[in-house]
């Protein structure tokens, strides 16, 4: 059986999602909760966005496959239903920093990674004019000047669209960088924090914290709003485009299509895009 599990974390103390021998990471600390409660050896995880180290998530989404007599044995002899026992038994064995907020019975079809249609990513930037709380600093970045918040939402709104992503990607070998921009605005929340929310039907590495280091001098006035759009043409890393601070970003929401498209969501998204 296939279940869909929604969850989030604090990802200051993990190495990033992906297992890693000898390093904490999110996928292997899950798996394991998982391989305790089934008594069983520790399940695929398959998770629609694979996050950095420090990066956090509130709506993170994965998948696994279980057998289904694992599963019905959760509640043993409570009156609850097998999935809301995994929820409160995944509770019992989770650090505080990994929140499992839902486990369901995955439709036909469905697949976390690949019937994804797009990603939401959250980043805080804390200039001068904002307030610098310490209660926020794991997942807000400081920094000492003011950013001029139309600049920078000019800037990002030329970056809009199916382009290819490779200036600002860490390119894998046989991997296309071309992706769909769907959203990029800048906000200031009530306590003058700026709120960066990039939208996109998928990611390549470390594109979110590029997009924003192309956003961020702008901001500071060093470098003229035309600037992050030429650099995507060069299709090539600029070193002027610093990857930002892996802490202020948080993987807020990933969508999917009605459940009669799942299964034709995942298959197109394995292909190789192009232009």
């Amino acid at each position: 059986m296939r279940l869909r599990v929604d969850f989030g974390y604090d990802g200051t103390d993990f190495s990033g999602w992906a297992a890693q021998p000898g390093r904490r990471t999110v996928e292997e600390v899950l798996a394991g909760a998982w391989a305790t409660i089934l008594r069983a050896e520790p399940p695929k995880l398959t998770v629609a966005g694979r996050t950095d180290a420090g990066v956090h998530a509130r709506g993170a989404v994965c998948h696994l496959d279980v057998d289904e007599p694992l599963l019905a044995a959760l509640p043993g002899r409570s009156q609850r239903g097998p999935l809301e026992a995994a929820v409160t038994r995944l509770a019992g064995v989770l650090p505080a920093d990994v929140v499992v907020h839902r486990v369901s019975a995955a439709p036909d079809g469905f697949d976390a990674r690949f019937s994804a249609t797009s990603r939401r990513y959250l980043y805080r930037i804390a200039d001068s004019d904002a307030t610098h709380d310490p209660l926020r600093r794991r997942d807000t970045v400081w920094l000492r000047h003011p950013l001029d918040l139309d600049a920078m939402n000019e800037a990002s709104a030329s970056l809009l669209g199916l382009r290819d992503f490779a200036a600002f990607c860490k390119k894998r070998e046989g991997a296309t960088t071309v992706r769909t921009l769907l959203a990029y605005e800048w906000t200031r929340d009530g306590d003058g924090v700026l709120l960066g929310t990039v939208r996109a039907d998928a990611f390549c590495h470390s594109m979110v914290r590029a997009l924003v280091g192309a956003a961020v001098p702008v901001g500071h006035g060093r470098r003229p709003v035309e600037w992050p759009a030429e650099v995507m043409t060069t299709a090539v890393r600029d070193p002027g485009v610093a990857v930002m601070p892996a802490h202020g970003l948080s993987l807020e929401e990933v969508t999917y299509p009605a459940d009669s498209e799942l299964a034709a969501r995942a298959q197109e998204a394995r292909n190789v895009r192009s232009l």
